[in-house]
């Protein structure tokens, strides 16, 4: 299994982040392929510091050429190019594989 994990920097405005963040996820939402979904907002850490990013989002695949190629459909194009719609804090993506 495999998975694409979308790490979100601290946005400029979390308010506006988490605003919009129900829209870009319908727009992902339409990816085929995706076995799962699992979406985190970060805590501050014991204590008290701020986390290092602010959002997690992690997709699973049953492998690295079925992510490949949901990566390449217009869906996950749409989804990519809406990032800069919101994460004003910047993105960082990460592929791995589960063991």
């Amino acid at each position: 299994m495999i998975k694409f994990t979308i790490l979100y920097g601290h946005p400029t405005d979390a308010t506006a982040f988490e605003s919009y963040y129900p829209t870009h996820l319908s727009i992902a939402q339409k990816m085929q392929g995706v076995t799962r979904m699992e979406l985190t907002k970060f805590s501050p850490g014991p204590d008290g510091s701020p986390p290092a990013y602010y959002r997690m989002a992690e997709l699973y695949f049953p492998s690295s050429e079925a992510m490949m190629a949901t990566l390449a459909t217009p869906p996950a194009q749409a989804a990519i190019q809406d990032l800069s719609n919101f994460a004003t804090g910047g993105v960082t993506m990460l592929i791995g594989i589960v063991s």
